[in-house]
């Protein structure tokens, strides 16, 4: 009876350690994926802003000059628009063929040095586009500078697999960030910041003689009820300061502390789980030489348990004769 209850703590005990160790696979997961996702998208997010730049550079000069051009007249016409948020498919299309270098969409990328955040800038502000960069704003002006213009670009909050403008929260007025289209480098000083419904676009108007970019993104953090709206106006670039970017990034403390931390909890399952093995086997040793293991599960063991078990002992043995 006693033995059976052994028998039966013990299979209880392995079932404990099978949950454990999946529990702490699942915790190390969930610990894992945000940041992982995160370093991978940068990573490809960095990429695609250097690939941009390339393209851009092997392009002459005449044709970069047509493609801006073409750009400003658009924003020239926003003015006349009564309804410049409501597009037509023919619209759409003239729109989506604007700055457009390549079939990927992208029309520049944005750099803000406070919330170290290199990100490209897509066409359009739709899922797609914000699951994985920054978009910019239909009826908004393209983003490349100029007298009368107010480009929006919208990125999201606390994707799992993103950070984009999670961070956009930190900047005050007087940071500064910058976008790069055409090989031009805008930079924009923040003057504002305000929090509205989703549906107030009253700040994002275009001044006659103003050069606004503004940022959104939901807020709170979480919850996203509201816009947060932080606007640049134009200003000088820095002299000296050229902002380039890498084919990768850099990894910061936080994937550093990951990356220690999973070996380390690998070796803690390894631990556990043969610690478990040798713990078993003990038993079967004390039983065995206490004689209570039945001949039947001693015939049952492979030829490498029952070796197994006498290492024990010897190990065990010589251990007793040493002390």
């Amino acid at each position: 009876m006693k033995a059976h209850k052994n028998k039966k703590a013990g299979k209880k005990k392995d079932r404990f350690n099978i949950i454990l160790i999946f529990v702490v696979l699942g915790g190390l997961g969930l610990l894992v994926y945000p940041a992982f996702s995160d370093y991978w998208n940068s990573i490809h997010s960095s990429r695609a802003v250097a690939d941009y730049q390339k393209t851009v550079e092997s392009m002459d000069q005449q044709e970069k000059d047509e493609l801006l051009a073409k750009a400003e007249a658009y924003n020239a016409t926003l003015k006349t628009l009564e309804n410049r948020y409501a597009m037509s498919d023919e619209q759409k299309k003239e729109y989506n063929e604007l700055l457009s270098v390549d079939d990927s969409g992208m029309i520049g990328s944005i750099y803000i040095a406070k919330i170290n955040l290199t990100a490209p800038i897509y066409h359009t502000s739709e899922e797609d586009v914000l699951q994985h960069a920054i978009g910019h704003l239909e009826g908004s002006s393209l983003p490349v500078g100029g007298e009368g213009t107010h480009a929006v670009l919208t990125g999201h909050r606390g994707l799992p697999s993103a950070k984009l403008f999670t961070d956009l929260d930190k900047l005050v007025v007087g940071d500064a960030f910058s976008i790069e289209v055409m090989g031009r480098t805008l930079t924009y000083e923040v003057d504002q910041i305000r929090i509205v419904l989703p549906d107030d676009f009253t700040n994002l108007g275009i001044e006659e003689d103003k050069d606004y970019v503004t940022l959104s993104t939901c807020t709170p953090y979480g919850i996203n009820t509201h816009r947060l709206l932080v606007r640049g106006h134009r200003i000088e670039n820095a002299p000296g300061k050229v902002h380039v970017t890498a084919d990768a990034v850099q990894i910061d403390n936080r994937q550093v502390a990951i990356a220690i931390a999973i070996p380390l909890m690998l070796i803690a399952i390894f631990v556990m789980i043969h610690g478990s093995a040798l713990k078993k086997k003990r038993r079967l040793r004390k039983k065995k030489k206490a004689g209570k293991l039945p001949e039947k599960v001693i015939a049952g063991k492979t030829a490498k348990e029952t070796d197994d078990i006498d290492d024990i002992e010897e190990t065990e043995d010589h251990s007793d004769r040493e002390g």
